[in-house]
């Protein structure tokens, strides 16, 4: 592993009392919306986080969101338990993503792109195993995070985006650069703060499908799929929709579900 990678893990500071809250209700039995306001009320940045997703064009509401338990209410609980997650996840970081030439918030509108994108496909197809892939697909792009600060220490930002803006194959530049990818850089933070080891493995192999262990293939290769066509250099642009398509094809996913969801997502940002 990178040394500066593992020397940045290692000092990562503790999880957040809200990580923490928020991880023993995703396995408590206990999954009501209820419970889940009780826990993201007390952190106000997540709450101005989920109401700004939930009235963004992304979700199509047809009224101002404007409270915490209509956005509950309206997105399902784990749909906002992803966004609660990833949202302390980001504030927990406390680094830029100079290196994509992303702000933080280009970076959570693109977590939401991809599982809304997961929302729709997934659930023509397994309504239990789209609701199992909202958490991992918010978070499976964390890792760009320290990718960005390695590059920022090592001088190499501008010349890494300058390839990223050439290759449509982010990991392969990422692995070029820092021998390293985000899935396997995310799967490393998730392990360091002992989150599920579910979640761990379905990011870990993200951008190594050919080594996935056989139980989570399927779950792996939909996730896959969704980075494609949300990659961060021009997400949901028709190439990466096209390349998507493509990658689900040859996998053996369920494709005419995946193009009618990717249609109505570039709908949706037409109205952005």
């Amino acid at each position: 592993m990178n040394t500066n990678l593992t020397d940045k893990i290692d000092s990562l500071p503790p999880l957040p009392q809200t990580i923490i809250d928020l991880e023993e209700f995703k396995r408590s039995s206990n999954k009501t919306p209820e419970a889940l306001e009780i826990i993201i009320a007390k952190d106000p940045l997540i709450v101005s986080t989920l109401l700004k997703v939930a009235n963004s064009a992304m979700f199509g509401f047809n009224s101002s969101v404007d409270t915490l338990a209509r956005a509950l209410g309206l997105l399902g609980v784990n749909f906002t338990l992803s966004i609660a997650f990833g949202s302390a996840i980001k504030n927990s970081l406390d680094t830029d993503l100079k290196a994509y030439n992303l702000a933080s918030d280009d970076f959570m509108r693109i977590s939401n792109m991809a599982s809304n994108l997961i929302s729709l496909w997934v659930a023509k197809i397994d309504i239990e195993l789209k609701e199992e892939l909202l958490l991992p697909v918010f978070l499976q792009e964390t890792g760009k995070f320290i990718v960005s600060d390695i590059a920022n220490d090592e001088n190499k930002s501008e010349e890494f985006l300058n390839a990223l803006q050439n290759d449509s194959d982010t990991a392969s530049v990422e692995k070029k650069f820092f021998d390293l990818t985000t899935s396997e850089v995310t799967a490393s933070i998730f392990k360091h703060w002992n989150l599920s080891e579910k979640l761990i493995e379905m990011i870990k192999y993200v951008d190594d499908l050919e080594n996935c262990p056989e139980e989570y293939k399927k779950e792996t290769q939909i996730l896959h799929v969704a980075k494609i066509a949300c990659n961060v250099i021009d997400p949901l642009s028709d190439k990466f929709c096209e390349d998507a398509v493509t990658k689900a094809t040859e996998l053996g996913l369920e494709v005419g579900p995946l193009k009618k969801a990717l249609e109505k997502m570039q709908d949706r940002l037409l109205d952005e």
